[in-house]
């Protein structure tokens, strides 16, 4: 289905959709492929093997690569306000239904949110280079994710109206850039259905700053990016006491008309924002039925009204062409469709008790200090019970009789990506191989799938709510990070795991479009990894490349009903010591806004 070829000079074509031969006389005429099988191909074509990885460029054009910060020229910058250390409730508490008292919708908690969302967290120079951290993770620290905001009139400036604002984020200055304001009846309307006191929040992916690096793979990472990103919303949200909810029924044309990403002109073709997705941070702390009744017809009428400004910068002189995933993205566009109702109860249960929070790390600590691992020692170990805690907080539901618990009230869908663990160094649990279904009603088709000499028994002393199964008991450092691609910190850590989607089974209920959830719920998943590390005392790091198929041999999964999409390891961090760490903001720049 994909094929190669080159075209015009200035940008080289790395792969693109083969052109199908005349059919002979006697053959029947060959039907389009469907979107769905589109999406398919590209799963399988983007595997690495043993023999053979993921088409890529070979090597990193430095003349080429992206600017890692996306600006909007001639639109009005508006800074915001930092958030304080003494405003921060414990981490405990953002797991905590009630915990943490709303606060009032204004700048600094705004401001709060992107910057321990989306914002910068330090910088990093080694001899004569500097690149930034943030706090939403990164494959490559390439951040193709980019974060907006639409607010009612008023709330970053309190003397700016009535009209509503779209805002892109710019995390190098913690600014607001404003792409537009909303007729004041226009921008009412798209916000005729929310709660009182809430807003909106969008994401979009550029991805040409993975491609750049990573080739016709990066699709992939784009959306495990945007999972990571909306985890960080969520759980920032949650430090402020509020919620935030995805629109689950909004299509890709709409999220694109109201943040204004199909306006960039055709010097930006080859650097477009792809709509993701946009959610509803909820202040107020009632019960909430989604969907929420933001209309196609609202937003188009609100877009085509607005007074817009900026003109986006570019990110590279010139570009490599990965068609193939421009046509995988095409056959994944979403439509606008039907979400499922439900109710979101109002937060009830009240703060952690005093004694649980005494001396513990503050949300902000954590969600600021979150690093990806470059290195672990490969003997740093970690006690069961704090290995089950960190398990607990992937499981949706907390077990059979709690609600979900953030992140995972973010999303509607039931849970479609399990793990499967290889354990080295958990005091009083067996090295092994392990498997996790996040969902009670898969775990007999997951065992079915899977090899039948298997043990499937209950690994011993874990809560009975967290569905851990000890599978093989075995030293599996060599295989971790055999089928890591070779990469020793696979092997390195207290475990490392694959995350097995339901893929077949999605695609066909869901829609093509599903394919990019799949790997959102994997970025979540990696992204709680990371922050649950950081809060038991070790590091984590996202795994992107990794042999699909060898992952399944080692399984026993033969076809595709379940797919490995991400890999993720954890344990004591190497630190480098040659690099020197920066603050994200300067002094002088908090003090403006303190």
């Amino acid at each position: 289905m994909f094929g190669w070829k080159k075209r015009r000079s200035e940008s080289t074509v790395a792969s693109a959709p083969s052109v199908p031969r005349e059919p002979r006389p006697s053959e029947p005429p060959r039907p389009a492929p469907t979107p769905a099988e589109i999406v398919l191909a590209y799963h399988h074509t983007t595997k690495h093997h043993y023999h053979r990885y993921a088409r890529s460029a070979g090597y990193l054009d430095w003349e080429t690569q992206p600017d890692p910060f996306r600006r909007f020229e001639g639109a009005e910058l508006v800074r915001l306000p930092f958030g304080r250390e003494d405003e921060s409730p414990t981490y405990e508490a953002l797991f905590r239904a009630g915990a943490v008292t709303p606060r009032a919708l204004d700048a600094r908690a705004v401001g709060t949110l992107f910057e321990l969302a989306l914002g910068l967290t330090a910088w990093k120079e080694f001899q004569g280079s500097r690149w930034s951290l943030r706090a939403n993770p990164s494959s490559g620290n390439l951040h193709p994710t980019e974060g907006y905001a639409v607010l009612p009139g008023g709330v970053i400036e309190s003397d700016a109206g009535e009209e509503a604002w779209v805002a892109h984020y710019a995390p190098a200055e913690h600014a607001f850039e404003v792409r537009a304001r909303l007729a004041t009846e226009r921008g009412r309307a798209v916000m005729a259905g929310l709660p009182a006191e809430s807003f909106l929040v969008g994401l979009t992916s550029i991805h040409w700053r993975e491609a750049w690096k990573y080739g016709e793979r990066a699709y992939r990472y784009c959306h495990h990016d945007t999972g990571h990103a909306w985890a960080a919303l969520r759980l920032a949200a949650a430090s402020l006491g509020w919620r935030l909810v995805l629109l689950e029924d909004l299509g890709d044309d709409d999220v694109a008309r109201l943040l204004g990403t199909d306006r960039l002109d055709e010097s930006h073709e080859r650097e477009r924002e792809e709509a993701d997705g946009l959610a509803v941070v909820i202040t107020a702390s009632g019960e909430v039925t989604v969907p929420l009744g933001v209309t196609s017809e609202a937003i188009a009428s609100a877009a085509s009204g607005a007074r817009w400004s900026g003109r986006a910068n570019t990110l590279s002189p010139e570009h490599v062409d990965w068609n193939v995933i421009e046509i995988a993205a095409r056959a994944a566009a979403k439509p606008r469709t039907e979400a499922r109702v439900r109710t979101l109860p109002a937060p009830a249960g009240g703060p952690i008790p005093a004694s649980d929070a005494a001396g513990a790390p503050t949300a902000r600590r954590i969600l600021a200090q979150r690093r990806s691992a470059v290195d672990l020692d490969g003997k740093t170990r970690l006690g069961a019970e704090a290995f089950f805690h960190l398990l607990q907080r992937l499981v949706p539901t907390g077990g059979t009789t709690k609600p979900a618990a953030p992140p995972w009230d973010t999303i509607g869908w039931e849970p479609r990506v399990h793990l499967a663990l290889f354990v080295h160094r958990v005091d009083g649990l067996i090295p092994g191989l392990y498997a996790l279904p996040r969902k009670e009603s898969v775990a007999e088709a997951l065992r079915a799938a899977m090899k039948s000499e298997f043990r499937w028994e209950r690994a011993p002393g874990a809560p009975a709510d967290l569905p851990l199964f000890l599978l093989r008991e075995t030293d599996c450092v060599g295989l971790a990070k055999s089928v890591s691609c070779g990469q020793d910190i696979a092997g390195d850590g207290v475990a490392s795991l694959g995350m097995l989607a339901e893929l077949d089974e999605t695609i066909r209920e869901q829609g093509p479009w599903a394919y990019r959830r799949l790997h959102w719920e994997a970025g979540m998943i990696g992204q709680v990894l990371y922050l649950e590390a950081e809060a038991a005392g070790i590091r984590g790091t996202g795994i992107g490349c990794f042999f699909d198929d060898a992952v399944h041999e080692t399984l026993g999964l033969t076809g595709t009903r379940f797919h490995t999409i991400y890999h993720f390891t954890f344990g004591g961090p190497v630190e480098d010591a040659r690099l020197s760490t920066l603050p994200p903001y300067t002094d002088e720049r908090r003090a403006l806004t303190a």
